[in-house]
């Protein structure tokens, strides 16, 4: 190869190109007919009338049409190296324009023969040409096939002629009308053709009819579709005819597609699929290069090539989009930075993907150019490489280094995913042979064979499958899956990797989810959330019982930076708005799919932070920090999404606010706690007390409603003013007077211990900012403090008599020098001394409120200091005994220094 020398050519590199000087001898009259530069829709449409109305049929004028675009797109790349789009986009729109013309043409003659086709209720009914692969993402190449289906909305007969004649079914007219679109597009005239057609991937392939009604491609998805139709449709996207396209009867056929491509959980099931797909395409395309090494150099077909690029952003968009359908997207350029911004490949892979798809696609244009052969195989001329190689301003040699270097990133990218072991090299321009695709299911042990290798109690307990109706009800694939499922755990735990109470565990977690497949092939193709997910069984009881109602968290374990992240509301609030435009352009934004759009990404968000705190990774209050940004961005999306869609809403923004209190407020929020929540609005509108009466309705519906995917939190609103006899929503003007005193109507003791810990969630910046105000003017009132003193003991002793502890015992919470002995210390302090000390009036918590009355000297030394460092153990001790679904009650000497602590900061407070 290190001698092939470069082409010698006198004019533009284009005229080395056979193909390109076939073009300017035969059509030297009408290549002027183009106008200069990238073709566009409108110049196509443009040249084709410029076409007809010199005396061509409308097939000989798309023919001629396709020939001038081909001359115009070669001297673009090989002169001018036009970027891939200025390539693709043209042939793409030139397949939807010559569509377009011919199924009107067809229509326009069928009906003057029938009749037009009609519905059930005499409806006319819609033809709509459905582009796969390429075509509907529009990416197509130089000398790509055209993959079609074609969809008539009902069946039905036509209207027949005005005497009753012609009359045929509509199954019949669409059949002739396919006929009549491929003669106009498809068929070689002295002109060539249009675009060479494909309708293998119709339901049923090639024994399939031509047309098939909406009717029976939903019940062929439904009965017999494939896994590896899944690909096939995830890029499809009716073509023609025009106008059709944006008509709100193509949403039915998006409703068919797009449940059977995406699923609703994330769907690992899939690896085995691509698997057997890719296995038939390496061994294709070994039998086609046998004999003829030239062969083996495919740049789609063989290993590392443009098929395993696309293969690698299809797999994880059939995987995940269901539940994240930001992913959705047909371009493979597009795709590659989705699935960078998701978290799902580092951006730095994305980056090198989409190189080397770019780098192969332009590689693949040229050995076309050469001779207009549908051919993805590198010449084997010399002068024919070296024209390459020029063409993309490379020597020969440098030229098949790149080519290299891109496929062995793409080959072993394609192998990481897919579990493959073998690291092959791509070499001289050529990458080796096929790789035996490993099935997920191969070598399984028998149920017999497993116990013996199984310690006794996961013996004990998995030797209860043999009567079990669940496994004995499993498919072989998933019952394999299963097994060796278990086979892997017992060499773990052999290896001292895992423990066996978490393997029992895991068992308990799998058996209710049996039918649900697709998790038994997510543990068994990624090992690496196999483990973790056994870690986290091991070390807590809740997280199992987390896991098991919503089971597809775990696929966040497989994200390698998931331990060391925090959360981060923005970047939240960014996703779910990506997920619902996503939703938005495909019709599918209803309540429902909204509503279990914010369950996923909060249920997805609080098992990252209880995976990081059962690692260890976090603190207590980190994990109430993440726990509680996350219900504040859940409440800002959840309010502006209802504000959006509530039916009476009288202004684009609501002049409204959610004020939060107790652990909510406080920013101390735990696993499953409920959120106390005031709602207020300052609205002068005379509609506004309904209208906002009815979005909070609305609100609390949408966080408290249980779907399939669970609810968001229960909400609590007993701290609005007079509570659970009080309106719902109240004007900030009432809100602020009941809080302050004002009027005969005001607040109680209570419920300014409880204004200690509010906080403004959400709203203007105007009603934050009164908000404030009022919270100031509240705790900073002054006070008798004898009877301030009087009403919180009163009100700690109501609480001790409604929660005895068994005597010999200690609750963390309740029992004298628990913690809530210190929340209501704290609150006095607040309540009794933050005018005089301002630095008590932050809402800052109440290690922090202790520390710094200590610092003011309203605590003995070392008492304030003391009580703080007791609060956050006694907190760390609730928090894991409620991780690990334990009492939080201690033998009464357990904790005898917290509590001593506590009991010195009560009498130091309350004498």
């Amino acid at each position: 190869m290190s001698s092939i020398e470069p082409v010698a050519l006198a004019g533009p590199l284009s005229e080395y190109s056979r193909f390109h000087q076939r073009l300017r001898r035969r059509y030297a009259q009408e290549l002027a007919l183009l106008p200069p530069g990238v073709p566009t829709r409108d110049v196509l449409g443009a040249t084709c009338d410029a076409l007809l109305a010199a005396g061509h049929d409308l097939g000989a004028a798309l023919r001629i049409l396709r020939q001038l675009v081909m001359e115009r797109l070669i001297s673009l790349d090989c002169d001018a190296r036009a970027p891939l789009a200025d390539i693709t986009l043209p042939v793409t729109w030139l397949a939807e324009l010559a569509l377009d013309r011919a199924c009107r043409q067809a229509r326009a003659e069928l009906d003057a023969r029938h009749g037009a086709p009609q519905g059930p209720q005499g409806q006319p009914v819609q033809l709509w040409i459905v582009g796969m692969g390429k075509l509907g993402a529009r990416e197509l190449n130089v000398s790509s096939d055209i993959d079609l289906i074609y969809i008539y909305e009902h069946d039905g007969e036509t209207a027949g002629l005005p005497d009753g004649r012609g009359r045929i079914s509509n199954h019949e007219y669409f059949a002739r009308a396919v006929k009549t679109i491929y003669g106009l597009v498809g068929d070689t005239t002295e002109h060539g053709f249009v675009f060479r057609v494909d309708l293998a991937l119709r339901p049923n392939g090639n024994s399939g009819p031509p047309a098939c009604s909406l009717a029976a491609l939903e019940e062929y998805l439904l009965v017999h579709g494939r896994e590896w139709e899944r690909f096939a449709w995830l890029k499809s996207r009716v073509v023609a005819p025009l106008d059709c396209i944006a008509s709100p009867e193509v949403q039915a056929l998006r409703g068919v597609v797009l449940p059977f491509v995406f699923r609703r959980y994330l769907d690992y099931a899939v690896f085995d699929a691509l698997r057997a797909l890719h296995g038939q395409i390496r061994d294709h395309a070994a039998k086609r290069s046998a004999g003829h090494p030239g062969r083996a150099n495919d740049v789609k077909l063989s290993r590392g090539g443009i098929r395993e690029i696309e293969f690698t952003v299809q797999l994880l968009q059939v995987v995940r989009g269901g539940q994240f359908p930001e992913l959705r997207c047909r371009p493979t350029l597009e795709a590659l930075q989705r699935l960078a911004r998701a978290g799902l490949m580092p951006q730095e892979t994305a980056a090198q993907l989409a190189d080397a798809y770019t780098f192969l696609r332009r590689v693949e244009h040229r050995i076309q150019y050469l001779d207009d052969q549908q051919t993805h195989v590198l010449p084997t001329r010399d002068d024919d490489l070296a024209w390459i190689a020029q063409t993309l301003g490379l020597s020969c040699c440098d030229f098949l280094r790149e080519l290299d270097a891109h496929r062995e990133l793409v080959a072993q990218e394609f192998d990481t995913l897919l579990g493959g072991p073998e690291k092959k090299q791509c070499t001289g321009g050529g990458c080796g042979g096929p790789r035996a695709a490993t099935s997920g299911v191969a070598g399984a042990p028998d149920l017999d064979a497993l116990l013996e290798q199984l310690p006794p109690r996961l013996r004990e307990r998995v030797a209860e499958w043999r009567t079990h109706p669940r496994v004995q009800g499993l498919r072989d694939e998933a019952r394999a899956r299963l097994l060796r499922i278990v086979q892997r755990t017992g060499r773990w735990l052999a290896d001292g990797k895992a423990s066996e109470a978490a393997a029992v565990r895991l068992v308990d977690w799998l058996e209710p989810l049996l039918r649900r497949e697709s998790y038994l092939a997510l543990l068994l193709e990624r090992p690496s959330v196999h483990e973790h997910l056994l870690h986290l069984l091991g070390a807590a009881k809740w997280p199992a019982r987390y896991m098991l109602q919503h089971p597809g968290v775990i696929d966040e374990l497989a994200g390698g930076a998931l331990l060391s992240e925090r959360f981060v509301p923005v970047d939240f609030e960014r996703e779910l708005g990506l997920r619902l435009a996503a939703l938005q352009s495909t019709g599918e934004d209803d309540d429902e799919n909204l509503l279990n759009l914010l369950r996923r990404a909060h249920h997805a968000e609080t098992f990252r932070t209880l995976a990081r705190d059962v690692e260890g990774r976090i603190t207590v209050e980190q994990v109430a920090d993440d726990l509680s940004l996350l219900a504040d961005s859940v409440l800002r999306i959840t309010a502006r999404w209802c504000w959006d869609r509530l039916r009476n809403r009288h202004r684009d923004t609501p002049q409204f606010a959610i004020i939060g209190y107790g652990k909510l407020g406080g920013k101390e929020l735990g696993y499953g706690s409920d959120l106390d929540i005031v709602f207020v609005f300052d609205d002068d509108d005379e509609r506004a007390s309904e209208v906002y009466a009815a979005f909070v309705r609305k609100l609390i519906n949408w966080l408290t409603v249980k779907t399939g995917e669970g609810d968001l939190f229960e909400i609590d609103t007993e701290l609005r003013p007079n509570g659970n006899s009080g309106l719902l929503v109240t004007s900030f003007k009432a809100y602020a007077d009941y809080q302050e005193r004002r009027g005969s109507n005001t607040a109680w003791t209570w419920e300014h211990q409880a204004m200690t810990r509010a906080r403004f969630v959400l709203g203007s910046e105007d009603l934050h900012a009164r908000f404030d105000s009022v919270r100031e003017a509240v705790i900073t009132a002054p006070r008798d403090a004898a009877a301030l003193r009087g009403e919180i003991q009163a009100m700690r002793q109501r609480l001790y008599a409604a929660h005895p502890v068994p005597a010999g015992q200690f609750e963390v919470k309740h029992s004298p020098g628990g913690m809530l002995d210190a929340e209501f210390a704290v609150q006095y302090l607040v309540l009794s001394q933050s005018a005089a000390h301002p630095g008590l009036q932050g809402n800052v918590g109440n290690i922090a409120l202790l520390q710094r009355a200590e610092a003011a000297g309203l605590l003995p030394a070392g008492v304030g200091r003391a009580a703080a460092d007791a609060y956050r153990t006694l907190r760390q001790v609730q928090h894991r005994a409620r991780l690990n679904e334990e009492p939080t009650r201690v033998p009464q000497d357990a904790l005898a220094a917290e509590r001593d602590a506590v009991l010195a900061l009560w009498r130091a407070v309350f004498g």
